[in-house]
């Protein structure tokens, strides 16, 4: 699976796990020359807190573009040290 946004590829795996229709590739797939920081924060019942990161490529934000959940609650470990992306990032095979 490749996850692309802006012309750039964010990560790329041949592990990844699907999750409510979100593939959420390796922590080690990640592209960490487009990834910087979010301090942005939501919660799942199910899976626990999520934390974002934002993507820059070629001077353009997307903002909390990428979500991860560092402690996640046990019935959702398998995402542990795992990525997932929305606004806008293309993933596909």
């Amino acid at each position: 699976m490749k996850a692309t946004w802006n012309g750039a590829v964010i990560a790329e795996s041949d592990d990844t796990v699907l999750v409510e229709g979100n593939h959420y590739f390796p922590e080690s797939a990640l592209n960490r020359a487009v990834v910087t920081f979010s301090n942005h924060r939501t919660s799942c019942p199910w899976k626990g807190q999520a934390h974002y990161y934002s993507l820059l490529v070629n001077g353009e934000l997307n903002a909390d573009a990428a979500w991860y959940y560092p402690d996640p609650k046990p019935e959702a470990d398998n995402i542990r040290g795992r990525v997932a992306f929305w606004k806008g990032v293309k993933v596909e095979a």
